[in-house]
């Protein structure tokens, strides 16, 4: 049977139910055509490739897992992914990571797993994606690890964070003897499960789907010179200079120290410029002017409680300045009652005493009684980040807002995985290009109206589409399936009875029910078949067949 694990008393979470109870546990090769794999209660994974369906094979074992899994009290559940046409990264669920040499896959002959890489890496963890990449030479594999982990800081809330940890693991040539070791280990944290995490191809970069941001947590050197940084931001300096302005003219206050006379200070005025030096220091302010002054009538005097007071007059008379100085932030403008009622009063047509006065203005652009109980969603607003690899930073975030992510794909096992999310009542298919920023997110498929069906599945577990986009499919966790097929042309002549236009096109669902008392466990679509995984079987359903 199938290695199932079920969640303990202390996986409490949401989130441990998203990463580690909703856990698909069928693993599709997508270098290679409809082959599956999956983990049994030995350890062992066991493949399935299909070729004809008249001759299928029973599942074989590839490879055993070293570790006896029923020793380790906290073990997640084994995973498994597939990061190049001869290359596997698996985990037992105990917190160890196996790199994996496999041959070719999907053929008894040439198919033979070797450990050539394995650690301990922590707590346990499953494997969320992995890539594999050669540079200058170099064979370098990144993986990227998701963990549920307890928070003991956290007073409110639920208790836990994730982290997904980014492993990259690369091929190191001592003397002759090649070995694969770790060469760095970054780590994100977040207060929600990801629904979408993968690395770029070439390694360079993550992007992330999540309802909660994740950032990385840094290293001790880095947080040192952050916190130099900061300090200098927090120690917040008395400005330099204090202005005012009215429609003609600008006054500018310096405070001077004790030991300044009038012959230490030298004003310069010019009409775009000024420059103010006491004794033989550096120039006090100096730089270009917001707007041009008549620098033939500006004048400066020293007042009584020691300071300079400076006039400007304005060339282009009633114009307000932003600011003084071209860049400057070292002063600070004081405006006086006057100016700030009229300010008041300039914006006043834009805000009411009333909550909105006049509903029958304009159409709302909403109706809230036309949505549907199925059409509300528990969390709004999941975003989708890239971050560098180099810097760590975020490069690209975009709001989804009410686009719900339903599921991911892959479609090119060279690209990163596309994912398709809801937008009104279709969905739509994307294929993230990291190379190409300013294509970096390419709409390459719909599926009409399945965000309108799938919503008002409330059992569905899983959901999938076929690598070419002919079908989208979903299951429910116990037995049934449904299959929505593309629209095709028909053969025979059809009208619409209410409109009696001619149709040309109709898109086929089926229900396909499965003759099983287990839940389903697992859920793979390729170009002509549908693999469902239940704790005892594997059930195929053919639904194109083929050229």
């Amino acid at each position: 049977a199938v290695a199932e694990v079920h969640l303990r008393d202390d996986q409490y979470t949401l989130d441990h139910m998203r990463a580690f109870g909703m856990y698909n546990y069928l693993h599709l090769d997508s270098w290679y055509q409809d082959n599956v794999y999956y983990v049994d209660q030995f350890g062992r994974v066991m493949n399935l490739s299909v070729t004809l369906d008249t001759a299928l094979q029973k599942p074989r074992e590839v490879f055993r897992l070293p570790a006896d899994l029923t020793a380790c009290d906290n073990r997640l559940c084994a995973s498994v992914h597939f990061s190049s046409p001869t290359r596997v990264t698996l985990s037992d669920g105990t917190g160890r990571l196996y790199l994996i040499k496999s041959g070719k896959r999907g053929n008894s002959a040439s198919e033979k797993w070797e450990i050539v890489f394995n650690e301990e890496l922590g707590s346990p963890f499953i494997i969320a994606h992995s890539v594999s990449s050669v540079k200058s030479n170099t064979h370098s594999l990144a993986v990227l690890l998701l963990r549920v982990e307890k928070d003991e800081l956290e007073t409110k809330g639920s208790g836990f964070h994730i982290t997904l940890e980014w492993v990259t693991i690369a091929e190191i040539n001592k003397e002759g003897d090649h070995r694969y070791e770790i060469i760095k280990r970054r780590v994100l944290q977040g207060k929600s499960v990801p629904h979408y995490a993968a690395i770029e191809p070439g390694g360079d970069g993550l992007m992330i789907i999540s309802h909660k941001p994740f950032k990385f947590l840094q290293s001790e050197s880095d947080k040192l010179e952050e916190t130099d940084d900061t300090k200098v931001l927090n120690e917040k300096k008395d400005p330099l200079y204090y202005w005012q302005q009215t429609e003609d003219d600008v006054t500018i206050t310096v405070h001077l120290p004790q030991d300044i006379t009038k012959d230490d200070i030298k004003v310069c005025f010019s009409p775009d410029n000024i420059c103010v030096t006491l004794k033989d220091k550096p120039p006090l302010m100096e730089g270009k002017l917001y707007s041009s002054v008549d620098h033939e009538s500006c004048t400066w005097i020293i007042r009584e409680n020691k300071s300079l007071e400076i006039s400007l007059l304005k060339k282009n008379e009633g114009s307000q300045w932003p600011e003084l100085i071209v860049g400057d932030t070292r002063g600070e403008f004081i405006m006086d009652s006057s100016q700030c009622s009229e300010i008041a009063e300039s914006l006043m047509h834009l805000t009411s005493e009333v909550m909105n006065p006049n509903p029958e203005k304009e159409n709302p652009p909403c109706n809230a009684q036309e949505l549907e109980e199925c059409d509300a969603f528990l969390e709004d607003g999941a975003s989708l980040c890239r971050f560098d690899g180099d810097t760590l930073k975020v490069t690209h975030i975009i709001n989804l807002g009410s686009n719900q992510y339903l599921f991911s794909v892959v479609v090119n096992p060279r690209e990163m995985p596309c994912f398709c999310l809801r937008h009104d009542v279709d969905a739509l298919l994307w294929q993230p290009h990291s190379d190409q920023p300013e294509n970096m997110w390419e709409h390459i498929a719909t599926f009409n109206a399945l965000g309108y069906v799938q919503a008002s599945k409330q059992d569905k577990k899983f959901m999938a589409c076929a690598p070419d986009y002919s079908y989208a499919a979903l299951c429910e966790c116990l037995r049934r399936v449904f299959i929505y097929r593309q629209p095709t042309p028909l053969s025979t002549v059809l009208y619409n009875r209410k409109e009696g236009r001619r149709v040309g096109q109709v898109a086929k669902q089926l229900v396909a029910t499965l003759e099983a008392n287990d839940p389903i466990l697992g859920f793979q679509a390729t170009s002509e078949r549908l693999f469902v995984l239940t704790t005892k079987t594997l059930f195929l359903i053919k639904v194109n067949s083929g050229n």
